[in-house]
């Protein structure tokens, strides 16, 4: 069997700025790849962008700017964030790039060399924002029922696909696959959505100019799924001269995407690569999404969590552990401020942090720094044991927050071990104590030891920090035998112990980031208007609202809110405005976004610094969001 392990998320469409859905998906996707090589495996990581399609072509248009040069500026963006959160892709797609192109030339011509394709004209319910025509039994008064997007009804030439000829070979693959989609509740929608019969696909738009060239035909661009769909292959050298990736490493192993875009995954894409003779993927797995209110997040609606205040305030490795242990694998979950400090300060700053930092002292303490002899018996020993078999079962089932349950019930043995044994006490003995407090200190520094190798996909910034304080630093570092116990060799000397996740006081935090008030820029009152205050239509009229894109920011010296932001409104000149933003964003990470600002503001001075304007900023449990538009609309847009 081989040893290779391709595991793709679905590359991300670039008119707007990565969210916790991306988030999430991507970091799974990276404990996955990160275990399989700790695990042995060779290992391809693939995430990427979906560049093509109507709304980039329609917002680049808006900017007066080429499509292109407005997938660049966001796939910037994606490269920052995955930086910061550790992601450890192997390659990064575009279906812009010129390999990708020439991979849907030849995934089109095997197609069509099947006989599996044909030109006619399609009319039908067209969705803009999902790039997908929708059929008529799930339309109502203009509406996609399942999405609920509006649809407009449109007629023109296509080339199709004969996805109707597919629907038993896709069902009898689902039967002897039963594992080809994952949770067995997705495979089980998608039995019955192909069981209902399928129609052909439309797989181009005559309409259209951005996007990949029809092969043999330039009036028609490439159906955006079957484009994006085969970034999969493209990455890999389909197509190319060499296909050494290709041939190694496909089939995909995993391919991880939302619920939401299942269908495209386990009925369009095996339905392409049946026809084109190629091998379909292993597996489909369709997480769930992450809920705010108990409502689904979406950019049109407005309830995006971009979590970078958790990541600035807490680390990347924070919000990994929270976003993998909080959500039961394939199961919605929702997302909240209260939620995620609550998890740090039992999980992270008590139960790991604490544990380590007691150990560490100790032995700094009562053993001048060096571990001990090994001791391979006792309770921590055998809870080690059954917690690496345990992690192990898990990761592989897919279920990586029972992973994180075994690796903690390591870390409840340990401290539970040495609740009992107290080695405080035990030096107090003298030589009577000696033995029992060396075998307590070295059964606890391994099992941190072993610890650091379980928590290492998850939180692999902090699994190298615990290991340089057990100054475990040049051991092996693998999920094989480097679990065995007793790798930790007696004499080491500990390094410098620091608190791993220092404790957060909830109530002092959210109070807090709740401190941003009107008078710098950041948030609005959340009180009740008096009936005596409300405006009528001419009073509001006065309010000259528009759009902004920010070209500098930088921090307001001496202050720890504060940020000095140099706006472009489509005036002469910049507009200076401060916001008390500072502790939920990175200056940096403000240049070049879109915002909304009162530019009709008298002006007003805050630590010294006179601000003329303010943004607005939705004010959610006391952290403010800054509102942007949705759409690359132009600097000194009226909103109205």
């Amino acid at each position: 069997m081989s040893n290779n392990y391709y595991i793709t998320t679905p590359i991300y469409y670039v008119n707007d700025m990565p969210h916790i859905g991306h988030i999430y998906t991507t970091v799974m996707a990276d404990v996955f790849a990160r275990y399989k090589r700790l695990s042995g495996a060779r290992v391809r990581f693939l995430t990427g962008t979906d560049e093509h399609g109507q709304k980039i072509d329609k917002a680049a248009r808006g900017q007066g700017i080429e499509p292109i040069d407005l997938a660049d500026r966001v796939v910037a963006r994606y490269h920052d964030l995955w930086k910061t959160l550790e992601i450890s892709h192997d390659d990064f797609i575009r279906t812009t790039e010129e390999r990708h192109k020439r991979s849907v030339a030849q995934i089109i011509g095997r197609i069509t060399a099947a006989g599996d394709i044909y030109k006619g004209e399609y009319t039908g319910w067209y969705d803009a924002r999902d790039e997908a025509f929708v059929p008529d039994s799930q339309v109502k008064d203009e509406h996609d029922i399942e999405s609920g997007h509006p649809v407009e009804r449109l007629s023109e030439p296509s080339y199709f696909f004969r996805l109707s000829a597919y629907q038993d070979r896709l069902l009898a693959w689902y039967r002897d696959n039963p594992d080809c989609i994952r949770p067995r509740t997705r495979l089980n929608e998608v039995m019955r959505f192909v069981e209902g019969g399928l129609r052909d696909l439309s797989i181009s738009r005559a309409s259209l100019g951005w996007g990949v060239s029809y092969p043999g035909d330039d009036q028609h661009v490439v159906y955006v799924w079957l484009d994006a769909l085969t970034n999969y292959i493209s990455a890999l050298g389909f197509g190319a001269e060499d296909e050494k990736l290709y041939d190694e490493f496909w089939p995909a192993t995993l391919h991880l995407v939302g619920k939401d875009i299942l269908r495209f995954h386990c009925v369009y894409w095996p339905a392409f690569l049946m026809s084109a003779g190629l091998p379909v993927p292993q597996q489909v797995f369709g997480h769930g999404w992450w809920l705010q209110d108990e409502a689904k997040m979406s950019k049109s609606v407005g309830n995006v969590v971009r979590p970078d205040y958790l990541i600035n305030r807490f680390g990347a490795d924070a919000l990994r552990y929270f976003l993998a242990r909080e959500m039961a694998f394939g199961q919605d979950a929702s997302f909240s401020d209260q939620a995620f400090l609550e998890r740090f300060n039992a999980d992270l700053a008590n139960a790991l942090g604490n544990t380590a930092s007691r150990t560490l002292s100790m032995t700094g303490r009562y053993l001048e720094g060096r571990v001990p002899a090994e001791v391979a018996e006792g309770p921590v020993p055998k809870a080690a044991e059954e917690a690496v078999g345990r992690y192990r079962e898990r990761m592989e089932a897919l279920e990586p927050h029972r992973a994180l349950e075994a690796a903690w019930q390591l870390l409840a043995a340990i401290n539970g071990h040495i609740q009992e044994r107290q080695p405080w006490a035990l030096a107090k003995e003298g030589d009577d104590g000696r033995e029992a407090l060396e075998s307590t200190l070295y059964a606890s520094l391994e099992g941190l030891r072993i610890t650091s190798l379980l928590i290492e996909p998850f939180m692999p910034g902090i699994a190298e920090q615990l290991r340089l304080q057990l100054g475990a630093q040049d051991l092996p570092r693998n999920l094989g035998d480097a679990t065995d116990w007793g790798g930790l060799p007696a004499g080491t000397v500990i390094g410098k112990t620091e608190p791993l996740f220092p404790r957060v006081d909830i109530k002092a935090f959210l109070k807090e980031i709740a401190m941003e008030t009107p008078k710098d820029g950041a948030a609005t009152p959340t009180e009740p208007v008096p009936e005596d205050t409300l405006l009528d239509i001419e009073d509001f009229a006065k309010v000259k609202l528009v759009v902004g894109e920010v070209r500098k920011a930088e921090r307001v010296p001496k202050s720890k809110k504060l940020v000095r932001l140099m706006v472009d409104l489509g005036e002469a000149e910049l507009r200076q405005i401060v916001a008390g933003i500072a502790e939920q964003y990175e200056p940096e990470a403000l240049v070049g976004r879109r915002i909304v600002v009162v530019a009709n503001l008298k002006p007003a001075k805050l630590m010294g610094v006179e601000s003329r304007g303010m943004l607005l900023a939705a004010n959610l449990e006391g952290v403010p969001f800054v509102l942007s538009p949705d759409g690359e609309v132009p600097p000194g847009t009226t909103v109205i």
